[in-house]
Formats: C-alpha cells, structure tokens, sequence
C-alpha cells in the first residue's frame, strides 16, 4: 500500500496519507496510519481538542479530509458534520440541553457512510474530544496543562478510521455508519444529540460499536468488551472472532460512562470496547507515545473479523440488561484511586493512586488489591462502591489489603 499525497487541513499543512481506492490496507499501512492518525489528534497544537475549541474544530476538519479521502459519504447535516450546541443551565440541578439553537457551547459529530445497498446498518463509534487544558474533568493536581488524550479518545478514534479503511473494501450485508462524537468528556453530549437528531432511521440499525480507549493493550492482551448481554448473537460470536487469543473480559451491561449508551437507550445491541484505564487517564501524560500501536492493530483486526462473524447472522435481537450503572451508589467521599477495570481476581485492584487523597496518604499504591473496607468485604467492583457509598467525609476507615501475596492493613481518613 502506498500514501501517495498530502494535502491542507484545518488552515494548516497536515501531512495525511492517501490510499489507494483500489487495494485493501495491509496490517503494515493500517499500523502507520493508526499512529500517524493518534499523533496529530493527540498533538500540543490542538490543545486537548475540548468541545467548543479550536482544537477540536482543527480535529473534526482532519477527520472530515480524512473520511473524504476514504471514500466515505457525508452523512451529517452540513457534509460531514452535524453540528450541536449545549445550552449550560444556571440551575446546578438541572441537565445541560443539547440542541442547535441558542447560546452555549457547540460542537460538531464527524459522519461518513458506507452504502451497501442494504435494509441494515452498523454504527461505529469513538468519541475525538478530551479535556483541553484539564478542567474538572482532570485528575491532574498543579498548574493548569495540556491533556492531550491520545488513549482518551485518540486511539479510538484513529481504530475509527482504520475500520472506515478496512470496510471500503471488504464486502458486507451491511451498510456502515461512522460517527466521530464530539462532547463525550462533558456527558455524552454528541452521541446524546445523534440518537435524537439521527441522519439515518434509527429503526434500520443492527447494532453500535464503541471504542473508548482501546490503545493501552497490555502484556497479557486483555480486552474489556461491555454490552456482550444486549443481544444473545455476542457471546458466540467474540468468541469465534478470536483469532489472536485476546484476553476477553466482559460485562453484559449496556449501560456504562461513553456513547455506547446513548444507543443502548434507544434499545439498540451495544458493545464497547476498552484496553483498561491506567495511571495517565485525565493526565497531561496521556501522550501518543504510550500508545501500544502493535495493540491497536490487534484491537482493529479483531472488531473487523467480529463484523464478518456477525454479518452471517439475520439483524440481532436487543436485549435490556441489568445495568449495574443505573444500581450504583451514589458517594460523598473517594479514595483516590483508578481501580483495574480489568482485575478478574477477588477485590478491587488498584491501578493508579491519584496525589493528595486519602490512598496516597495511607500509603497504598498501584497493585494493592482492597479486600476488606470496614465491616465490608470488597470482592468486586460492585461491593467496593458499595462500601465506599455508607461512609461520609472525615470517616477513618479500616482498610485490608494484599500486596505481592502478603496482607496487610491500614487505617485511611476518607
């Protein structure tokens, strides 16, 4: 495969490769596409492409050249886009509402459509904003800084186009939808706005793909895929799709924190796919760097031979699943963790302890896994909110735990 041009985005000179329209990608050119594409969106001069900046502007407009170079149609409402603007309430109490009209903040969904001719339509999706300069968003403690997001959301939305090249040329009994959300940081504002608003007939879609951060792969080749429950057709069919023997860890909820949601509510088959958080996750260090591109590849290929395994069967069943989401607890204190989404032992493992909080202050550390929370044993994700739910701010808390095979105990001040 050969790049054979380059051409102007967003007012400045951007080096974007052009494929050919006649030959499929290879694993070669998908991967230097992959990082060529997770570079610029995660680059200093887009500032964090938060909503409403012109950083994401500068990112819709790149991806927008680069689905018109794939081959893709427009499939917003202005070409490419669909442009919505979020009216902030002066309530604290009420939600932001998502529209085109009045004052607020505006962003724009970036759409492309492959017709195959088809009754049925598959939507993929990644959210390309982040958190600008950090905001409340941000775990980052000092001086305000640049987050440029490359895991969050970068990396799914370079595997966004990477699938756009892949399915141009393969044949399918589909057609596909290719959505670009903007406003995910803020409360799934864009997906929230599509579903709503939709440029197709959202009765003729089979089902969503999600990716939200899928490019921190890890050694063991762990992939969270959330939603396996919304349809009986998943379970066999990630299965069979396995080919690389990828780590599956999943969760039948179609109820969870990024756009997958928004389609789930409209009683539509959801998946969502995640590489697990880790110590960057709203930092200013979440830089293209970090990227495991050979992972990203892996995530790519994968969703690509799900597509194919699924494309055999007539249009899915939607299924409501118990949303473990919708039963949480609500918290007024925090411990000042990332737990290991992806931990399938017994307790909730850390996987990064953010500074000044109650976890730093006790001395616990990344791989500690918390077993017990006062009289509450923490067995699971679920039970370590519960537990961390029935305390207030100022509790001292008895706090047990294993660390490299040994267990220990410490009081934390919550």
């Amino acid at each position: 495969m050969k790049y054979l041009s380059k051409y102007n985005v967003a007012a400045a000179s951007v080096a974007l490769f052009t494929w050919s329209c006649n030959t499929a990608p290879t694993d070669e050119s998908l991967k230097t596409g992959l990082k060529e594409d997770v570079t610029y969106l995660a680059a200093d001069n887009l500032r964090g492409r938060a909503i409403g900046t012109e950083g994401e502007l500068k990112a819709s407009e790149y991806l927008a050249a680069e689905f018109k170079e794939i081959g893709l149609e427009p499939k917003g409402t202005e070409a490419y886009f669909q442009p919505f603007t979020v009216s902030k309430p002066t309530n604290p109490h009420e939600e932001a509402v998502v529209g085109t009209d009045g004052e607020g903040v505006t962003g724009r969904n970036v759409i492309g459509y492959i017709d195959n001719k088809s009754e049925n339509t598959i939507v993929i999706g990644a959210h390309f904003d982040h958190l600008g300069m950090g905001g409340s968003g941000s775990l980052h403690r000092g001086d305000s800084a640049i987050h440029n997001g490359a895991d969050d959301n970068a990396s799914g939305t370079a595997a966004l186009v990477a699938l756009a090249r892949t399915l141009k040329h393969e044949k399918h009994n589909s057609n596909f939808l290719f959505i670009a959300f903007s406003g995910e940081e803020n409360g799934l504002w864009g997906s929230n706005y599509f579903v709503k608003n939709p440029t197709i007939d959202l009765t003729t879609v089979n089902y969503m793909i999600n990716m939200d951060m899928v490019g921190r792969l890890n050694a063991e080749k762990t992939l969270a895929i959330n939603g396996v429950g919304t349809s009986p057709s998943f379970v066999s069919a990630l299965d069979l799709a396995n080919a690389d023997s990828l780590k599956l860890v999943t969760s039948e909820s179609g109820v969870g924190p990024s756009d997958h949601t928004s389609f789930y509510l409209q009683d539509l088959p959801v998946l969502h796919f995640f590489t697990g958080q880790h110590e960057d996750y709203h930092k200013p260090s979440d830089d293209s760097d970090l990227i495991n591109y050979d992972g990203l590849l892996l995530v790519v290929k994968y969703i690509d031979r799900l597509v194919d395994q699924l494309d055999a069967e007539p249009k899915l069943a939607f299924r409501k699943t118990k949303d473990s989401n919708g039963d949480s607890p609500r918290f007024t204190v925090s411990l000042g963790v990332v737990p290991d989404y992806l931990f399938d032992g017994k307790g909730m493992r850390i996987d990064g302890v953010s500074e000044d909080k109650p976890a730093q202050a006790a001395g616990l550390m990344k791989g500690d896994v918390v077993l017990q929370m006062g009289d509450s044993t923490i067995v699971d994700m679920m039970s370590y909110m519960r537990a961390l739910s029935s305390f207030q701010k100022g509790d001292e808390v008895l706090l047990g735990y294993e660390r490299g095979g040994e267990k220990k105990e410490v009081k934390v001040t919550l």
